[in-house]
């Protein structure tokens, strides 16, 4: 079992050993929703110390000087929830909390800039999450090796990628094609997406492998932090997709 999720890899159930209550896909599922709804909570309160007075078209927004530290203390503690999953029932609340602060006030500067486009993006963040949901439930979309292996290879290219991106920012340049708005850099954006799709499907799989194999409860929580992370990162590519068609 692969995913190329960090937080789901096909390591994660090693030397598991449940001694008490096992874990469910109803236990995975409810803890998803309920770090959905921390985070959507933590984003809307972002967005609205960003905009006080409320949203109007045109108005610059006054992103709150700690949306740079919840951004860093979500990447702290989702890094010590990956290495130590025993720790997920404690600590993804505090990650889907922090991760809110930051997307709260990263979505105010991409509405500003382009109105309307974060509703667009949660909706189709949402189309996505739920149609493929409902594929893989119904069996339309079958987890094989190969498919695995071709998701967990295209995501690591592009973790590849946006790591050299990162680097060459120091250096005042961009990595072509990736910030471009003309059709080749839609393009590639679009591929993004559908990759982070793909790994939705994967994530379902692990919940269900580690329902299987009967995993212990506490890792409800850390297969509900695995998604989440995932769903973080589609609507975000989501907003980059549609900010470059409106450009």
């Amino acid at each position: 079992m692969r995913t190329s999720n960090p937080a789901l890899s096909e390591k994660t159930f090693n030397n598991l050993t449940a001694t008490g209550d096992r874990m469910t896909i109803n236990g995975a599922v409810h803890k998803s929703f309920l770090l959905i709804a921390i985070l959507f909570a933590t984003a809307i309160f972002s967005w609205s110390s960003a905009f006080p007075e409320g949203w109007s078209e045109g108005a610059a927004p006054q992103i709150p000087v700690w949306y740079l530290p919840a951004g860093i203390g979500a990447l702290v503690f989702a890094l010590i929830i990956i290495f130590k999953p025993t720790t997920a029932p404690y600590l993804t609340p505090v990650y889907a909390a922090l991760e809110g602060l930051l997307l709260g006030a990263i979505s105010a500067l991409f509405e500003v800039k382009y109105p309307g486009i974060v509703l667009q993006a949660v909706l189709c963040t949402a189309g996505v999450f739920l149609s493929l949901l409902l594929a893989y439930q119904s069996k339309l979309i079958k987890v094989t090796e190969n498919f695995r292996l071709g998701v967990v290879a295209a995501t690591g290219g592009i973790a590849i990628v946006y790591l050299i991106d990162f680097g060459m920012r120091f250096f005042g340049m961009n990595m072509p094609f990736i910030h471009e708005t003309g059709p080749l850099g839609i393009a590639v954006s679009l591929v993004i997406v559908v990759v982070a799709s793909l790994n939705l499907v994967l994530d379902f799989d692990f919940i269900e492998q580690g329902a299987e194999r009967g995993a212990p409860k506490y890792m409800e929580w850390y297969a509900a932090f695995g998604l989440v992370v995932t769903l973080v990162w589609l609507y975000l590519e989501m907003l980059r997709l549609l900010s470059k068609g409106r450009k």
